[in-house]
């Protein structure tokens, strides 16, 4: 027997991951037909017949259907996140807000708008410094259209084989039509790098065609997600294969103000906190470090046995994340 296959068995059960065993055990069943072994074959098929049946009504019953693999030895290509881990409070300028809603509001309204001739935005490309909420945005999108978030894992999709690269986005983007859901390509520009840079290979090449193909040719019923930082390092064409190129800026001042309040909302607080002026002072920082800054001011207050966050746990927060700064330049 394939000892791949046993070790990923092995990592199945001991995750106690159902649907992968049962995808593993029909693996071995065509391994040993393949060998010959008609009578082994037959009688594992049995055996396993009723835990398939009971993986199909997981399907009937609206849960996910297995995750994509590579076919060279079934690692997992993306990575399912719970709808309850699922973040969706953003604050954001009033015309980035917009753009993201009309997204949700076109989904919504999809089946409305196919009467008409007309269809949704379903690929998305988000882009803009790291820590202004790119990938809370797709969660976001996900939470607010009822979709699943897949997203997809670059440590698997990614191999130094030649064309499995490609193999693996083919399955990941066959998986989407199948089982509707939000695809989420974080970082994209590890598959999308600009195919005029000197340095390019012709597998590099090969990789970009391909998702730009994959792209501009899905049909699916969910959305696909991307996110980069390094928007100046895509291949141009990659932006006209996006139904939605959004911008996601780091957050004024007047974010900042409604950040600090947000995060703080399940706290007490002292009534006197000069909300204007630490905001202007955060101002150029990331919405995930307003965010860290906050939480690590209330988490400074309850240590030391206070019941309210004041001014004070919020400057200390605020020098660490400085000095932090400081450091690294």
């Amino acid at each position: 027997m394939n000892a791949t296959l046993l070790k990923r068995l092995f990592r199945a059960i001991q995750a106690g991951s159902k649907l992968d065993m049962d995808v593993l055990c029909q693996r071995i069943v065509d391994e040993e037909a393949k060998l010959g072994h008609g009578r082994v074959a037959e009688d594992l098929a049995k055996i396993l017949q009723p835990s398939k049946q009971g993986s199909n009504d997981q399907a009937k019953h609206g849960h996910l259907s297995r995750l994509p693999t590579s076919r060279r030895d079934l690692s997992p290509l993306v990575q399912d996140v719970a709808t309850e881990q699922l973040r969706h409070e953003m604050v954001l300028p009033e015309g980035v807000e917009n753009r993201l809603q009309r997204i949700e509001r076109e989904f919504a309204a999809r089946t409305r708008l196919a009467k008409h001739g007309l269809k949704p935005r379903r690929r998305i490309l988000l882009y803009g410094p790291p820590g202004c909420g790119k990938s809370l945005g797709a969660e976001r999108l996900a939470r607010n259209t009822g979709l699943p978030l897949r997203k997809v894992r670059f440590d698997t999709l990614l191999s130094s084989y030649f064309g499995e690269t490609m193999s693996n986005l083919r399955t990941v983007f066959d998986a989407a039509l199948v089982t509707p859901c939000a695809l989420f390509l974080d970082e994209c520009d590890t598959l999308a790098r600009s195919r005029t840079e000197r340095n390019d290979v012709g597998e590099v090449t090969r990789i970009t065609n391909g998702l730009l193909e994959m792209l501009e040719g899905f049909k699916g019923d969910g959305l696909v997600i991307a996110a980069t930082n390094l928007d100046s390092a895509l291949d141009p064409a990659l932006f006209r294969r996006f139904d939605e190129v959004l911008k996601v800026p780091l957050p004024g001042i007047e974010e900042i103000l409604r950040l600090l309040k947000v995060t703080l909302s399940a706290v007490d607080i002292e009534p006197r906190i000069p909300w204007d002026e630490l905001s202007r002072e955060m101002d150029g920082m990331s919405c995930s470090e307003v965010v860290q800054i906050t939480q690590n001011g209330a988490k400074r207050c309850f240590l030391e046995g206070r019941k309210k966050v004041d001014e004070s746990d919020l400057r200390h927060a605020l020098r660490e994340i400085n000095e932090r700064h400081n450091e690294s330049h």
